[in-house]
């Protein structure tokens, strides 16, 4: 069953729960676990309080908050509403996902080619099936072309001719792309990250937007190795892969976008997690809020810091062995 919208997008802000409270209740502050405020109409006091650390759903979710005063409670897209005075679900639906940086959702058309129609799990599935493995693919050029070595990921694949649409007045359009499988925790296909690619030139396709995400992604990934004991978690498709060249027995997964990496779900019972996160400011965000829902699963955190923007240009610019060096260095006492 698809999840409804208001549900997801009250997750997506659950996983930013600190940076909400700045915007929509600036006369509070913070203290210790909880954002605390006068009320919702962000008056002075300490009356409301707000979870800002935890899990995204069920008992103890960050967001969550109460009214002290007058028994009023709900998640955070309850107090943008209540700020912000909306009476339409529609209106405060839109509010958060200007927030949150989220497209609205692409209306329906009759016109739709199948793979188009809808961006349910389903027709993720349908699409990544369609996809052949990439080695000997224009997927597997471009990867090298980062510095990765091939390699059979079953979580990647190629497809030819895969359908492109900047927005719903541009026209259709087939392009070659590498698709990406996003899993939920029991390994289900949920979505597939779509990078559209310029085979000639074997770089990204030069398009607005080249990487589009098709069905769930919100606390799923890209995996690549199950996770056992340990996991390592960060943004990028090939950052995740260039680490994968220097500790290839290390499972991984890609949550896409900083946003996502915050939002991440650990597996139950992980007992350690390394995050390796990006150099600019929205990843440092975003390995913090998920080092702290992480320790508040009491999973043991370990940062992994790129020397320049990120692992891949890190892999091109040092070369595998001094990348295999520095990681390793940052990671002692963490590998086998």
């Amino acid at each position: 069953m698809t999840e409804h919208p208001a549900a997801v997008l009250a997750r997506h802000l659950a996983a930013n729960a600190e940076d909400v409270c700045r915007r929509y209740l600036s006369n509070g502050r913070r203290s210790g676990r909880y954002w605390l405020v006068g009320d919702v109409r962000n008056s002075k006091g300490r009356s409301l309080y707000v979870r800002l650390d935890g899990p995204l759903s069920g008992p103890g979710a960050a967001g969550k908050w109460t009214d002290a005063a007058t028994g009023e409670h709900g998640d955070l897209l309850d107090l943008i509403r209540l700020r912000c005075a909306f009476s339409a679900p529609g209106d405060v639906m839109d509010e958060a996902r200007g927030f949150l940086a989220l497209p609205r959702p692409e209306a329906r058309s009759p016109h739709r080619s199948p793979n188009q129609r809808g961006s349910t799990p389903e027709a993720a599935r349908r699409l990544f099936r369609a996809g052949r493995p990439i080695l000997g693919t224009p997927a597997e050029a471009y990867l090298r072309g980062r510095g990765i070595p091939a390699a059979g990921f079953p979580a990647l694949r190629f497809h030819p001719s895969v359908y492109y649409r900047a927005d719903d007045r541009a026209p259709l359009r087939r392009l070659p792309a590498m698709l990406a499988a996003i899993t939920d925790l029991d390994g289900g296909i949920v979505g597939v990250n779509r990078t559209w690619l310029d085979v000639e030139r074997l770089c990204l396709a030069d398009l607005e937007a080249p990487r589009k995400v098709l069905g769930a992604l919100l606390g799923h990934g890209v995996r690549f190795g199950r996770a056992t004991d340990r996991l390592l978690a960060g943004e990028g498709i090939e950052t995740l892969l260039s680490l994968k060249t220097v500790l290839p027995e290390m499972p991984m997964v890609a949550a896409l976008t900083a946003n996502h990496l915050a939002a991440l779900l650990p597996p139950p019972g992980l007992p350690r997690l390394v995050i390796a996160r990006d150099g600019d400011s929205a990843g440092v965000r975003a390995a913090i809020r998920l080092r702290d829902r992480a320790e508040a699963q009491r999973v043991a955190v370990h940062d992994l810091v790129p020397s320049f923007e990120d692992f891949n240009e890190d892999l091109r610019r040092l070369g595998p062995a001094r990348l295999g060096r520095q990681v390793r260095e940052q990671l002692a006492g963490v590998l086998p």
